[in-house]
């Protein structure tokens, strides 16, 4: 179990470094852009609402398709080559997105004019669509690295998009004063010169066939997850645009950033999801699945508490840091974005039975109610609450996602969770909020936010520490651990040799 562990963890360290790099600098850029005033409240609530609908174009400009082809990339039922296949993949996909994105740059200039009348934003919805259709196809490569462990080279390729979209970003928006077009260009530029490099883990899969066999399997197993995957990132898409609706764009920007605050989270859960379905794939064929399963939960789920738990210790503070005192009516939104995306996790780690089994069309079930609630929800406290409301009904769907989800993963495929040791997480990580909060002092946000992190960080580690929540076996790795550490650590050089 412990190499199983061991295995996973070393991939989320893979993936995440990279990833967790260039949050960092998105959050330095977030301060520059608004502090120096290259991004107003107006400008940010654009962008939530043309990310919004990016969100929803890009899981329609790949059909389910992406997940069908990681599903059937080892297991081949239909048979044949897997250039069959992924070449069948590609040309549906292609034909299909040549309709549907060209309708809709046919109709964005009615469609711009009806989102942000009297504004300048028709160009940046325009390069989004354009950019959105030239990557649908490159979840081929990219799936291509994971499901051949080719960890570090997927890492850094998704670090040198990122790393060049930044750039292009601080060219456009920072240096020539584009605005929101600049950002979306920056992005359009990224995929102009990444697209020819992966096309090595491309042209070997690519073949002028097409399977109408292979079309009916993938669809198959893809099409059931399209809705799913409407309804789950409409959580968040659907809740900015639903937002928009009842408060005038400046407002929906201070949410906007409010909520990327909040989603401290995704440092470790994109890191996660990346390495998470390669691993319990192949994790299923043992004979201890279900107990690696119920210790990476309780592992995963400590991860998310104590990032949460810093989250909501540390909102006020990151506000006045990386913004303006403008954006502190976010502070209230900031700890339930940060506990809805924690929720997001936990449905990570729970519903892999779904997937296990080929029930997709279950995921559905979990996501539709999800939207629901949230959407129903949204529609009751926007009006009365504004970004705290939005706030509300975003965590209300998400605490709605994960546990439906959970129990229809459970009916077909039940894995006994350790309850015991998660009640002790959970205990610990609202404690150890509770004390970055009331521990520290006043103080200036410089120092009051990395103070607030050590307590959390300490509180966190010694509850868990003092109610036994380490087993034998995990004292005795944490012991060899520390003792690898001191055995490769430098020797001190002494005073007489260093002269």
């Amino acid at each position: 179990m412990r190499k199983s562990v061991g295995h996973l963890s070393k991939g989320v360290a893979i993936y995440g470094a990279g990833d967790a790099a260039m949050q960092v600098v998105k959050l330095l850029l977030l301060t520059v852009y608004v502090k120096g005033g290259h991004l107003i409240q107006d400008d940010y609530g654009a962008l939530a609402t043309i990310g919004a609908i990016e969100m929803l174009a890009k899981l329609v400009s790949r059909w389910g398709l992406d997940g069908a082809f990681m599903r059937y990339f080892h297991d081949r039922p239909a048979g044949g080559p897997l250039e069959r296949l992924t070449s069948t993949i590609v040309w549906f996909t292609l034909a299909a997105d040549v309709v549907v994105f060209g309708a809709a740059l046919a109709g964005s200039g009615a469609l711009a004019s009806w989102l942000f009348p009297g504004t300048p934003y028709l160009p940046a919805f325009r390069l989004m669509l354009i950019n959105t259709f030239l990557i649908s196809l490159t979840f081929v490569p990219f799936h291509v690295m994971r499901l051949r462990n080719e960890a570090a080279t997927y890492s850094a390729m998704v670090f040198a998009r990122s790393a060049g979209t930044v750039a292009a970003q601080i060219v456009l928006v920072l240096g020539l004063g584009w605005g929101l077009t600049g950002w979306f260009a920056a992005d359009l530029i990224a995929t102009l010169l990444l697209t020819p490099v992966l096309w090595r883990w491309f042209a070997p899969l690519i073949q002028w066939t097409f399977s109408r066999d292979e079309l009916a399997l993938v669809l198959r197993f893809g099409l059931p997850r399209l809705p799913h995957g409407l309804a789950q990132q409409g959580l968040d898409a659907g809740n900015k645009l639903l937002l928009k609706g009842f408060i005038p764009l400046k407002e929906l920007g201070v949410y906007n950033n409010g909520f990327t605050i909040g989603t401290g989270v995704r440092f470790f859960t994109s890191a996660f999801e990346t390495a998470w379905a390669p691993f319990y794939y192949a994790t299923a064929k043992q004979a201890d699945a279900q107990v690696v399963f119920a210790k990476v939960a309780t592992y995963g789920l400590a991860a998310l508490t104590v990032i949460v738990a810093v989250t909501v210790a540390v909102s006020r503070d990151a506000i006045l840091l990386l913004l303006t005192p403008e954006y502190l009516d976010a502070v209230p939104v900031i700890p339930l974005i940060a506990v809805g995306m924690a929720m997001q996790g936990v449905y990570l780690l729970t519903s892999i039975g779904l997937n296990l089994t080929k029930r997709t069309e279950l995921y559905p079930v979990a996501t539709f109610a999800a939207l629901t609630v949230g959407l129903g929800s949204g529609f009751v406290l926007m009006p009365r609450l504004g970004i705290t409301g939005a706030a509300i009904a975003f965590l209300a769907s998400s605490v709605t996602q994960a546990a439906v989800a959970f129990a229809l993963s459970r009916r077909v495929y039940p894995v006994t969770y350790e309850i015991g040791r998660i009640a002790r997480v959970l205990t610990a990580g609202l404690l150890a909020a509770l004390a970055g909060l009331w521990l520290v002092p006043d103080w200036p946000a410089l120092a009051a936010l990395p103070a607030r992190t050590v307590v959390v960080l300490a509180t966190f580690a010694g509850l868990l520490l003092a109610t036994g929540f380490l087993r034998k076996t995990e004292r005795a790795f944490l012991v060899e651990m520390q003792g690898r550490w001191r055995r490769n650590r430098p020797a001190a050089v002494p005073e007489a040799d260093a002269r």
